[in-house]
């Protein structure tokens, strides 16, 4: 299953419990980096649209947590917790540890300038991710179109 949601995303299900997203970001893979390994960015476009968050702990090292809460537009919070795996400035592993269980892994290949970001959601369980695999695909879209917008807030 591919989709194409715009001229530079593309999301597909690699395996039989894996969504990959990757899309063609005009900006530079330091900013886009710096846009995912600082709190004070990452806080300002992680989640779908219309939700905000608070960062309870951000320890940015392997073996780290990221733990934090997601406010829904509709008023209901949504905790959160991550340990990360892996962090360099071409991949960041991570490894969500509520339900449902998945690794993500984001690797920024260099285009010249632009980014090309590529997000693979593994999950541990196939019917759970046969189940949320395109409220998952919206959302990553969302906040894929949150982060390009950030992106451009920081280049000014």
């Amino acid at each position: 299953m591919t989709e194409n949601h715009a001229a530079n995303c593309e999301i597909s299900v690699a395996e039989e419990k894996e969504l990959v997203t990757t899309r063609v970001i005009s900006s530079s893979p330091s900013l886009v980096y710096e846009a995912w390994t600082k709190p004070e960015h990452l806080a300002q476009w992680w989640g779908p649209n219309g939700f905000t968050n608070t960062f309870l702990e951000f320890d940015l090292r392997p073996g780290g947590i990221w733990e934090f809460v997601m406010h829904g537009p509709d008023g209901v919070d949504y905790p959160n917790k991550n340990e990360f795996v892996e962090i360099g400035p071409e991949r960041i592993v991570l490894r969500y540890l509520y339900d449902p269980h998945f690794q993500l892994t984001a690797t920024f290949k260099d285009l010249g300038g632009t980014t090309r970001l590529t997000m693979r959601q593994l999950f541990e369980d196939e019917a759970v991710f046969n189940a949320i695999k395109e409220i998952a695909s919206l959302h990553t879209k969302e906040n894929l179109d949150r982060l390009e917008a950030h992106l451009q807030k920081m280049s000014i």
